[in-house]
């Protein structure tokens, strides 16, 4: 039996994994938490999918006590901004495309849309409410969505069925902290000191760390949450990290938080405004927005990113810090090695692009649990384990280049070599198709990432990557429902933007 976990290194990715494990395992296993005082975090505010509601009502935490303690907010999808031209914007919701006869309501939309009303406000409520800058709830804290509302209990990514609406902003640092109270309440212990040695065994398997105040912490399972250092893993096990820089340029981020002038101007959505070199988040949180700036060092330097930055979203505001963050973008050929399993920043990062940071962390702590291990170490599970995980980073890899080689922008060295840069093996493929028809599930990358079809479909159309013409068969059918639901879709946003709370009224109904 694998009796005891030891993670070595803090931050969402260790308490996310602390607490995950002692909720699903209780007194079966003892799980220590070491983390050093000295080691910065990353995190300076985090967008979410809309799954990240399996991790939290696994532990059986209530949106409404944690959320406000986190400085959080709510995300309805990403806007992009001037990926296509200065001054054009689209959404990528959390939202399905609706089916008319067979045909999704992108499909009629090619045949039949007004292209004065774009592709994502003729086929979604959720742009109206975004738009509108409105929360999901009600003010009684009922969902506008019927039927989506309720806990889901110990249900993990694989029992997705219905589309939730909407994700969140949150601290991330917050969001540790209150998982570290959370954890050690089931039983975490935690070692707050600096791991000076790690100790292998002739066959390579980690026996033990050495810390510099605490002794060695033994285990029979360790997990790597140290970041980008990857001090297990790669510093001491030696695994091979693919590097994903010829597909995906970004290398640096510098990062600022920005009081808001006025805290009601509170967005449900997160912004990827289009830049010289790069691109710019905007993360709403309840008093303050995250800003940050990702970006090639080949095309800019850290200096000329921040001023750039700087000059977007703070000018006159030098007295506010930023962070230089040096992103590794790619994955460990394995995440797993031995008795070690590297979960975070440590086993594989792609960019923020997608807010996909948190999603890598709890698809890997999901599939630990459903691969963990007992005294024969089946080589087999380590295995499954191993291709799920480089599966869901590898679908991400190929989806954000998709951004990249669809957008219109070609008016800078940046993004003139965007459109030349390298594809992962299928995208030219997919890119093509997608000239002719819409994707489907069975055209999309095929194994479990995050991202469903309609998502392939937002970022093509918004982008302006279109078919040359719509589905053939629609001129045979009769186009009367369809209109209809394009009809029905205005009339729902129309009503739910007039019966829904602004974002940072709701959530400020719950700050108290």
């Amino acid at each position: 039996m694998i009796r005891s976990v030891v993670i070595v290194g803090g931050g969402t990715a260790g308490w996310m994994t602390a607490s995950y494990l002692k909720a699903a395992f209780a007194h079966q296993i003892d799980v220590t938490l070491v983390e050093s005082a000295q080691v910065s975090r990353i995190g300076v505010g985090e967008a979410t999918f809309s799954t990240v509601r399996h991790f939290f009502d696994y532990l059986g935490l209530d949106e409404a006590d944690w959320l406000p303690k986190c400085g959080g907010g709510y995300k309805l999808g990403i806007r992009f901004e001037n990926w296509s031209k200065p001054g054009e914007h689209f959404y990528h919701p959390f939202e399905r495309l609706r089916v008319v006869d067979g045909f999704s309501l992108a499909d009629w939309w090619l045949e039949l849309g007004d292209r004065d009303v774009p592709f994502d406000r003729s086929c979604f409520i959720t742009s109206a409410l975004c738009e509108a800058n409105r929360s999901p709830r009600m003010l009684d804290g009922s969902l506008f969505a019927s039927g989506l509302d309720g806990t889901l209990g110990r249900s993990t990514l694989a029992e997705q069925r219905a589309q939730f609406p909407y994700a969140y902003h949150f601290d991330a640092d917050e969001v540790a902290r209150y998982l570290a109270d959370y954890a050690m309440r089931l039983g975490v212990k935690r070692v707050v000191d600096n791991v000076q040695h790690v100790q292998t065994d002739a066959r390579g398997w980690i026996t033990h760390v050495r810390t510099e105040g605490s002794g060695d912490l033994s285990g029979d399972l360790f997990v790597d949450c140290t970041g980008f250092r990857s001090l297990l893993i790669n510093q001491t096990l030696g695994m091979k990290f693919q590097s994903f820089t010829d597909v995906l340029p970004n290398n640096r981020a510098v990062a600022l938080r920005v009081p808001r002038e006025e805290a009601t101007d509170m967005s449900p959505y997160t912004t990827a405004t289009a830049m010289n070199a790069g691109w710019m988040w905007t993360i709403p949180l309840f008093q303050r927005n995250g800003n940050g700036y990702v970006y090639s060092d080949e095309f800019i330097s850290p200096e000329e990113a921040e001023a750039e930055l700087r000059n977007a979203v703070a000018p006159g505001r030098d007295d506010l810090p930023v962070n230089h963050i040096r992103m590794r973008i790619g994955r460990n050929e394995n995440s797993w090695v031995n008795n070690c399993v590297a979960i975070g920043l440590s086993s594989g990062f792609v960019e923020p692009l997608e807010s996909t940071g948190i999603f890598f962390i709890q698809h890997a702590i999901e599939q630990l649990v459903k691969h963990f291990p007992d005294e024969r170490w089946d080589p087999k599970q380590t295995e499954a384990y191993n291709t799920r995980v480089a599966h869901a980073i590898d679908g991400v890899k190929e989806f954000l280049v998709l951004h990249y080689k669809a957008a219109q922008r070609d008016d800078t060295p940046y993004w003139k070599e965007a459109k030349v840069r390298e594809m992962p093996h299928g995208l030219a493929e997919k890119l093509d198709l997608a000239e002719s028809r819409l994707l489907d599930e069975e055209t999309i990358y095929p194994y479990f990432h995050g991202f469903e079809s309609y998502s392939w479909n937002a970022m093509n159309l918004g982008l302006g990557h279109l078919p040359k013409q719509a589905t053939p068969a629609l001129k045979h059918l009769d186009p009367a429902n369809a209109l209809a639901e394009f009809a029905r879709v205005k009339a729902e946003a129309d009503e739910m933007v007039a019966a829904l709370p602004s974002c940072f009224e709701y959530l400020a109904s719950i700050n108290k």
